[in-house]
């Protein structure tokens, strides 16, 4: 792929996919502007470069449709913000108006598109639409890494129609921290998985098989593991059809001599209420009312003595129902860890990340990820669309 500063931009219009889909309050007021902030070093380069530079992003679901409730109005007052600079909104992203606008921008000029989803040919990676879009410029860039894993127009069918395209400066990060975590890892490396379901990380669980030499299981996920080991895990949510693959990746494990952690103690309630009784107990004694909420002491003792000599660490997932400081203990604790390891650290999923913020340690992992489903995809060893049409 071309870098971004291997291009000469002065002058040129700079179609730039960003990935400003933040939440919004009822007020429309923004709870966290990470990604936003995430953005600003492409786009500062290329003002500065002279670039008439143009924004384009999706909001939320609004089903191919104007909807002012996904207006991406808020997100453009907020980066005027941080550029300490106004930054112009369009009422749409293509179209004669579009065009007028963008042929009256002098270099260095700023203008950011309303929201792609209002047209239903962004999802369906409709041709027509992504010409309409590589219409509007002389160069693609695309530094939404958190929809690299979608098939939309402005991430994938633009790059066939866009004279020149490149990644930004955060897509470039984060190919980069991937590469040197699951293609070149120094080890012994290690992922932690966590988070509700083994649906949603079976594939991811099958692929870092293959390349880790440790592996730790924690959260929800943890009890069809434990059941799949034949343990009592009372009224713990476990996916029963899941039992099997669990055994199945067990197995492989072994198989494949890759050391496997599960947890050997939770903190268990008899409901999800941050005010219920709560106690830790081994995991082949949870009562038969009560269901694991957390992992135990005993385990967050086991999982960071697992994380002392490795030199890369992956973890996506929580240990437990994090968003409730009674359940919330464990995530922390392997949040800690994970940020004392001398180890090269990637983080990454919604969850996982606002845990590390919450416990404090963001400023000790060596790279957290802006992706979501885009990360897990990642992880299962896929190539991502949004990439793969970079390099095509």
């Amino acid at each position: 792929m071309k870098s971004l500063k291997d291009i000469d931009v002065a002058g040129k219009r700079v179609l730039v996919r960003v990935d400003f889909n933040v939440p919004l309050d009822d007020q429309q007021q923004i709870t966290d502007d990470t990604r936003i902030q995430s953005a600003v070093p492409t786009i500062e380069y290329l003002v500065g470069a002279g670039a008439k530079t143009i924004l384009c992003s999706h909001l939320g679901r609004p089903k191919g449709k104007p909807d002012p409730v996904f207006s991406l109005a808020p997100v453009a007052a907020r980066l005027g913000e941080l550029l300490n600079r106004p930054v112009e909104m369009a009422d749409t992203c293509v179209g004669p108006d579009v065009v007028a606008r963008i042929a009256r921008m002098a270099p260095g000029d700023l203008l950011m598109l309303e929201n792609l989803r209002f047209h239903p040919g962004e999802a369906n990676d409709d041709d027509a639409f992504a010409r309409a879009l590589a219409a509007l410029c002389d160069v693609y860039v695309d530094d939404a890494f958190a929809v690299a894993h979608r098939s939309n127009a402005s991430v994938d069918a633009v790059t066939k129609y866009a004279p020149v395209c490149a990644p930004g400066f955060l897509m470039e990060k984060e190919l980069d921290a991937f590469g040197k975590a699951l293609e070149n890892p120094a080890r012994p490396f290690l992922a932690i998985v966590g988070g509700a379901k083994v649906s949603s990380k079976l594939p991811a669980l099958k692929h870092l098989l293959q390349e880790v030499d440790r592996l730790i299981i924690g959260g929800a996920m943890a009890n069809t593991f434990l059941a799949a080991k034949g343990v009592n895990v009372g009224k713990s949510k476990i996916e029963q059809e899941l039992i099997g693959e669990a055994r199945s990746v067990m197995r492989q494990a072994s198989e494949k001599k890759v050391e496997f952690f599960l947890p050997v103690d939770v903190v268990v309630a008899e409901k999800i209420d941050p005010n219920a009784d709560r106690w830790p107990v081994p995991v082949d004694q949870i009562p038969e009312q009560a269901m694991a909420l957390d992992i135990g002491p005993e385990t967050c003792r086991l999982f960071a003595d697992a994380l002392k000599d490795v030199k890369t660490i992956v973890w996506n997932g929580p240990m437990g129902i994090f968003e409730m400081e009674a359940f919330a203990a464990g995530t922390k604790a392997v949040a800690a860890a994970v940020a004392d390891a001398d180890a090269f650290t990637v983080v990454g999923g919604g969850d996982t990340v606002s845990a590390v913020n919450d416990a404090g340690v963001a400023d000790r992992i060596s790279y957290i990820s802006t992706g979501g489903g885009a990360f897990l995809e990642l992880m299962e060893g896929k190539t991502l669309p949004g990439v793969a049409a970079l390099e095509r």
